[in-house]
């Protein structure tokens, strides 16, 4: 049976890089984001390099919605071998003492709820299988907090939590829950388009990198499963 990695969040940047990478390597690729057009060109891409892939329209903010998006992607591949979970909605990190209830409310969805929603909607089949992987990206913010550096990070840092105890629960169950903390900029993604448009702003300088860079990260972290995370560029 060949394997299926449905990737929450393919975007142009990571999102993109890691459908490529996995279809590479002979999987089956579920697209999943908000818009259907980019999807719908990211897979005729796919398949053009001879990979079997298919997009899922879906707004991640609708954590209602994601047992019946698994089910979608399931009854088009087949079970989801590995779930990489790496949204991006362009944002102004702001300092702490700007934060109320609201400005984290308006994170929760995304970025902690529907993650944690989609792998409790996963782990029953991959713990029956004896096989499975869950990745989630997040910013290295989340990791050494700074600063300044507030906004969706607390909500993000609440996710990392949740992925690290998982981990410790299931790893010798036979899947693999981990998470690629990236510090820098990503290059032809919509973060990287919007801070050279002006639509977003950083409070510190940060390097660029490669997006396909990343993907071979989470390749090596769904295949070698000999760390939980990853944070790139290493501090």
């Amino acid at each position: 049976m060949r394997t299926t990695v449905a990737v929450f969040g393919a975007g142009s940047g990571m999102g993109a890089s890691v459908a490529r990478r996995f279809g590479r390597e002979g999987y089956r690729v579920a697209l999943v984001a908000r818009r259907r057009d980019p999807l719908d060109g990211l897979a005729a891409l796919l398949a053009a390099d001879g990979v079997e892939a298919a997009a899922f329209p879906a707004d991640l903010r609708r954590t209602e919605n994601i047992p019946e998006l698994v089910a979608a992607i399931e009854a088009r591949f087949g079970h989801i071998d590995v779930a990489v979970y790496a949204p991006f909605v362009p944002a102004t990190l702001i300092p702490a003492a700007d934060v109320d209830a609201a400005v984290l409310r308006a994170w929760l969805d995304l970025y902690l709820l529907s993650p944690v929603e989609l792998a409790h909607t996963l782990l029953p089949g991959m713990l029956e299988r004896g096989d499975g992987a869950l990745l989630f990206g997040y910013g290295s913010s989340v990791v050494t907090p700074t600063a300044g550096l507030s906004g969706p990070v607390p909500v993000l840092a609440a996710l990392r939590n949740y992925v690290h105890t998982l981990h410790g629960e299931v790893a010798d169950r036979g899947v693999h829950v981990g998470g690629l903390a990236v510090r820098a900029v990503i290059e032809r993604s919509e973060g990287h388009r919007a801070l050279h448009s002006g639509d977003m702003r950083l409070a510190i300088d940060l390097p660029t990198v490669d997006p396909d860079e990343l993907a071979g990260l989470v390749w090596n972290l769904v295949t070698q499963r000999d760390r939980i995370e990853v944070v790139h560029p290493a501090p």
